[in-house]
């Protein structure tokens, strides 16, 4: 019998790189029934949104899994920005059918409920067991899960391509998430044709999280800096900026500041190349990981008291994911940047900054300007101020920030309250 493989060296030598198999293309929806029938599916559960069930893509998934031959269910109560609540619906809901393997249609919450329900139907166990620790007990994936096909309808998670899964866990008033390997979607359909009835802001925060994603893996704290694992297993999916993300992220970012303004004005071409950067921008984090954005940007979206995003469900409150990420990156890569000046600088290049001439200290600035430049194009608030926050609601954003582990250990540079104090007082206000 083989054993687990010694541990050679204190710190990590060896990275991975997973994602789904990915379809791109036009039209390649028409193909669902294909895939669902090369996986051997009979019986599957199609997760979708109520601002959806009644669109193209939704009919378009049924009519080709119906040509198949194969058995659909559509369930359309996924929550846009989903709770543990909303979660525990979906995973209800799966266990009431006999299904063979599960299909999402739309955003990355629709997705993310998908990996959620397709988990605890799959194995079942209370609801924080998976849930990433300290938040909930962060146990391990016991095997691989029934297939599931994503079909995402926005270009900004690259949810079709990671093995995380996020929500808003009520209780806490801070968003976490479940995060393994074995979430990831078996077969990713990246049809440009799905985004093109986007909302502008929508397009807009989409974009912007798909451009955070891609900085954030670039400057992660390295592989090499994060402790190797006792035991392969043990290898986490978030590992630190590596070679291989490294190619998939600074392309995302180059193809957000070519292709966003004029994706958001509605250009089909800019939009297929923001689909792509997206799912490009996923595989780069989905394996290196974000780190302090996203982090800080959990309870920004989680503590929302009034805010209602144009083109979003107007049903409650709501900070859409990529803008609560967004307000956050120009502070934060400000602060980040005397870790790794040089790959902040050549983000900073990546978007389309000039940045002869200037030195490592300027690194930040430089990176956040051309953060703000494009958050100034695009339309969205002027920082935390923009969507009701103010300087007495710091605590409550430090405290949020806190136990997301899963993204701050990736931070380039160590932190303390007093720093998340100091970006969050930074993050007030840009211009």
């Amino acid at each position: 019998m083989i054993g687990p493989v010694p541990r050679r060296t204190a710190f990590e030598r060896i990275v991975t790189l997973d994602a789904a198999n990915i379809k791109f293309g036009p039209g390649a929806t028409g193909e669902t029934g294909f895939e669902a029938r090369r996986l051997g599916l009979l019986r599957v559960m199609v997760l979708t949104d109520p601002r959806l069930r009644d669109g193209p893509q939704v009919a378009a998934v049924q009519a080709s899994l119906g040509g198949a031959g194969i058995d659909a269910t559509v369930y359309d109560r996924v929550r846009v920005e989903p709770t543990d609540r909303s979660f525990r619906e979906a995973i209800q809901e799966a266990d009431r059918g006999q299904y063979d393997g599960f299909v999402a249609v739309g955003g990355g919450s629709v997705i993310d409920t998908a990996k959620a329900a397709n988990l605890y139907h799959t194995y079942p166990a209370d609801f924080l067991d998976y849930v990433n620790h300290p938040v909930g007990r962060g146990r391990p994936v016991p095997g691989p899960l029934k297939p599931l096909i994503a079909v995402p309808t926005t270009a900004g998670t690259g949810s079709e391509t990671t093995g995380v899964a996020i929500f808003d866990l009520e209780g806490l008033h801070a968003k976490t998430g479940i995060a393994h390997r074995a979430l990831k979607p078996t077969v990713g359909i990246v049809d440009p044709d799905n985004t093109r009835s986007m909302p502008p802001l929508a397009a807009a925060c989409t974009g912007l999280d798909v451009l955070s994603h891609a900085i954030e893996s670039y400057t992660a704290l390295p592989y090499t800096q994060r402790p190797a694992p006792d035991d392969p297993s043990l290898r986490p999916a978030y590992q630190g900026s590596n070679p291989m993300s490294d190619v998939w992220s600074a392309r995302a970012i180059e193809m957000v500041a070519a292709n966003l303004p004029a994706a958001i004005a509605g250009d089909t071409e800019p939009q297929a190349q923001m689909l792509l950067a997206a799912t490009f921008a996923g595989i780069g984090f989905g394996n290196a990981g974000c780190h302090l954005p996203h982090g800080m940007s959990y309870p920004v979206s989680s503590n929302v008291r009034d805010f209602h995003p144009e083109g979003y469900p107007d049903d409650h409150p709501m900070i859409p994911h990529g803008m609560s990420v967004i307000l956050n990156a120009p502070a934060v890569f400000r602060w980040t940047a005397p870790a790794e000046p040089q790959r902040h600088l050549q983000a900073a290049a990546l978007m389309g900054a000039d940045v002869s001439g200037v030195g490592p200290d300027d690194a930040g600035e430089a990176t956040a300007n051309a953060i703000i430049d494009l958050m100034r194009r695009t339309g969205m608030p002027n920082g935390l101020s923009g969507v009701g926050y103010t300087p007495a609601d710091i605590d409550v954003l430090v405290r949020g920030t806190l136990p997301q582990h899963r993204v701050t250990k990736l931070s380039p540079r160590p932190f303390d309250e007093a720093d998340l104090r100091g970006m969050f007082e930074s993050a007030m206000r840009y211009w």
